[in-house]
């Protein structure tokens, strides 16, 4: 498989804001996005209680990646086109698109999969699994509010993971090794797992960069519903952990076993990202692979 390298689109002639963006790193870009993204989460936690939202159907921290990237288009406005190219709309660039594409429902569908992995193992393991299980009727929300409210939160973490950060990594590192860098990257930015036990916070770590695997190599070549996709994977999995397990409390065994389950989850998006990569036939000269035309 190859690797994604950067280079600055066609765009501008190199004076006023276009020229400015190319000439800012993209360590620049990801640096404040990281940044913000970080400070923007600790700040809306910090205001959750005031605003009456309950942490059971909505966290607000979610929004911090969301205010990542409004602050790099902000900054950048030349290069956010590019970068979330493909994140709602389908990119206007449909020369080439890579072996990825048409994975929506595989994707969707490996939520589910890691649920039943995780759950089904506790169940044996702890011989009491019946008692995991939560009834939808039994939450103190209701739960299509629950689910919308979720789906919403989600998307506001993977506007900033898979549709802003993912694309530019891609440019710079290959299919494999971006999603794992977005993974490590993502799972050190939920900074509260790290006071719970080490094997919590590592079972925890482990399911970000396998959940970031998954998703990394399923939209790659992905060219329109990105954010959807991403966002819909993200929620199916959340859902999946507040009706069958009980993680949140600090238990370590349940974590351990998610990222278990995650790892197992992601073996055959790997292997089908090496079969077709032996398979495909080189992108056209110039062409990215599966990535959007960032600048540098």
């Amino acid at each position: 498989m190859r690797t994604g390298q950067d280079r600055v689109t066609g765009t501008g002639t190199g004076t006023g804001t276009a020229g400015q963006d190319r000439r800012v790193p993209w360590k620049a870009e990801a640096g404040v996005f990281l940044a913000v993204a970080l400070l923007g989460a600790g700040a809306l936690g910090a205001v959750q209680p005031a605003t009456g939202v309950p942490d059971e159907v909505l966290q607000l921290t979610q929004f911090g990646p969301a205010a990542g990237v409004l602050v790099v288009a902000l900054l950048w406005p030349g290069r956010i086109r590019a970068r979330l190219a493909g994140a709602l709309r389908a990119r206007g660039d449909t020369a080439w698109a890579g072996p990825g594409r048409r994975t929506g429902l595989p994707l969707l569908l490996t939520a589910p999969l890691i649920t039943a992995l995780a759950a089904g193992t506790y169940a044996l393991l702890d011989g009491d699994g019946d008692a995991r299980l939560t009834d939808p009727r039994s939450l103190a929300h209701p739960f299509a509010l629950i689910v919308l409210a979720q789906l919403i939160g989600a998307c506001g973490e993977e506007i900033g993971w898979r549709c802003w950060l993912q694309p530019l990594l891609r440019t710079r590192f290959g299919p494999l090794t971006a999603p794992v860098a977005v993974g490590l990257l993502w799972g050190g930015w939920h900074v509260q797992v790290f006071a719970q036990r080490p094997a919590y916070a590592a079972g925890f770590l482990l399911g970000t960069v396998a959940m970031s695997v998954v998703l990394g190599l399923a939209l790659e070549g992905v060219r329109a519903h990105r954010l959807l996709l991403a966002g819909g994977f993200h929620t199916l999995v959340n859902l999946g952990m507040l009706l069958t397990m009980d993680e949140e409390d600090g238990t370590v065994l349940p974590m351990v076993l998610f990222g278990g389950a995650c790892l197992l989850a992601a073996v055959p998006w790997v292997l089908r990202a090496r079969w077709d990569g032996d398979r495909e036939p080189s992108a056209p000269p110039g062409r990215i692979p599966a990535a959007p035309h960032g600048a540098r």
